[in-house]
Formats: C-alpha cells, structure tokens, sequence
C-alpha cells in the first residue's frame, strides 16, 4: 500500500501566500527563542526516549521521524557522539514549531519520535530524518526495510555528513537498498526548492567546514517513476541550524535558508 498524506488544507498555498509566509517565518522565530532552553540535550536523552518508546502527540497528522540504524561504530552507536542522534531533539522541536505556525500542516512542536530502521513502524511516516549516515552500516534487515519504505512513497531526508569519502561509504550502503541506483546531483529548477518557499540559489553556507574542504551540494535519489523518494545535503548539517536557531551562534541568513528548506522538504514529502 502506498504510503499517502495531505496537508490540512489538501491545496496548493498561492504566490501570494508565500509572500505572506514570510511574517509568520518571523513571528515562529520569536517564538522559538522566546522559549530557549538554556541546556542543550543531545544523544543521550535520544537513547533515553527511544527505549522509553516515546510517542507523539495522537491529534497530529504529521510526525517526524528520526531513524536510527546500525553503525560502524556497533550497537546502533550507542555512545555519546552516536551520529544518527546528532542535534536531537532540538532540531526537530524548532522545525515542527515553524511548520505548525508557517504552514497548514496539521504537526505540532512535539510530533515526532525515533524509529528503528529495521522497524515495521517506519511505514507509519511519510517523512525519515537520517543524520550522519558516514557511519551508516546497514543490516540486510535493514536494508530490506529500507528499500520497502521508498517503494511504498515514504521521503528520507539525509543530513550532517561530508566529505567525498562519506558520499561513496553511503552510497556503498544504499547499493545493497537498490543496486542499480545512484545519486544525481539536483538544481535549483527541481520543485522541491519550490514546493512551498522559493529558495534562489543553492549556493548555501554550511555550519562547518567539510572535512575535504567540499562545498554544500545537494544529491536527489529517485525511484522507478522519477519520483524524488531522498534528498542528501552533502557536505551541509541543516538540522545543525535548526538546533541552534535559538541562540546567535550561526548567522541569521543560513539559518532562515536552512528553515525554509526544511519547510519544503516536509511540504514535498506530504505532496508527493
């Protein structure tokens, strides 16, 4: 069965209210650092809520998910610098917050939850947020789950890796996904930089160095219809600017760009 959801309103937003978007971007913002929390969280509360099985809110439509998958580092990266918990749960409580008060999505900040990749519970989202996957080491369980998630419509989005030698490691895990696929390198004229706000050039500033000394590139992965089923951003950590929109440690600018990214890949994935 094909994995299938609609926005609240089940209609395209106009021009015009994507010019309106932008006060609302503004007033969520506020909101965002009104309400910062002096402590940062991390890997461990991750660990924490994945064990206790934490749920999400029951009158939301649309949940984030977090995968965890099997790493190099074993046990699931269980450890404090596990990269698949990398800028939890911050990221996701600022992005959710944004997209409940910019967009007609029915979420709220707290709708989301961490999944096993080799989970049958993943079929339950349309959305997958996978970070760090240079440490990425797929089980066959995993990569038979996986392959099932995108072939039944379910959007992956990859983030906070870089270097040339993650992209080939990660690409060597998605070969046992799909063999005969292979990223290809998107442009700004792909609807998915268009799907809610305009983005103008992906030319964008990442929140570190790559380790090769790469620029920001983003790779689509799609399926036997064309359909974009993954977006990579190599060499960027836009859930990095999602964490830390709340405290003036990147520029503003990269950090609304990353927002509205973010906006439009949920957005995507719940279109198409």
């Amino acid at each position: 069965m094909q994995l299938r959801y609609s926005v609240q309103s089940g209609k395209r937003v106009a021009p015009i209210l994507l010019m309106l978007t932008l006060p609302i971007l503004l007033v969520a913002l506020w909101a965002i650092v009104a309400n910062a929390q002096r402590d940062r969280r991390g890997s461990g509360w991750a660990f924490n809520d994945r064990e206790d099985e934490r749920a999400a809110p029951k009158d939301t439509e649309f949940v984030f998910a977090r995968i965890r998958y099997g790493s190099r580092r074993g046990n699931r990266g269980f450890g404090g610098s596990a990269g698949w918990a990398h800028d939890y749960p911050d990221a996701e409580e600022h992005i959710l917050q944004v997209g409940s008060e910019a967009t007609t999505i029915n979420t709220r900040k707290m709708s989301y939850v961490i999944v096993d990749l080799d989970s049958e519970d993943i079929h339950k989202y349309p959305f997958a947020y996978f970070s760090e996957v240079g440490q990425m080491n797929l089980s066959i369980e995993e990569a038979d789950n996986f392959r099932e998630y995108l072939d039944r419509g379910g959007f992956a989005m990859i983030d906070d890796f870089d270097s040339q030698r993650s992209l080939d490691w990660f690409l060597a895990q998605m070969q046992q996904v799909f063999p005969e696929r292979d990223f290809v390198p998107l442009t700004i004229d792909h609807p998915i930089f268009h799907t809610f706000y305009e983005i103008p050039t992906l030319a964008l500033e990442s929140p570190y160095e790559a380790q090769d000394g790469g620029r920001p590139t983003f790779y689509g992965y799609f399926d036997e219809s064309g359909r974009l089923a993954m977006i990579i951003n190599h060499n960027n950590d836009i859930g990095d600017f999602w964490e830390w929109i709340d405290q003036p440690r990147y520029p503003l600018q990269p950090s609304t760009e990353a927002l509205r990214l973010g906006i439009n890949y949920l957005m995507f994935a719940l279109t198409h």
